[in-house]
């Protein structure tokens, strides 16, 4: 019997914030960051930023699960943009 294909790491989930050209936020989950980050570096992501490059990565989030990464994505497009350029924010 073959062996189950192995799950993926929830905890790879990942939140994450763009910055594109015009100075826009672009907000989108991926659990493979790099690939993601090249995709859209070559206009294959999204529309919305094939038309904006370039792009760079503003901000990231780990969360548990894909279902808490979707969630977590609509709550901070729900964000006036004053909320998101505090979550940018850099820490002190």
């Amino acid at each position: 019997m073959p062996s189950p294909t192995p799950r993926r790491d929830s905890s790879r989930w990942l939140v994450y914030l763009l910055r594109c050209r015009d100075g826009s936020l672009y907000t989108g989950i991926t659990n493979d960051l790099p690939k993601r980050l090249k995709a859209h570096a070559a206009g294959r992501a999204s529309k919305y930023t094939r038309s904006r490059l370039p792009v760079r990565l503003a901000y990231k989030e780990a969360q548990r699960s894909k279902s808490a990464a979707l969630k977590r994505e609509a709550a901070i497009k729900r964000l006036r943009r004053a909320e998101k350029d505090r979550l940018l924010a850099p820490r002190k």
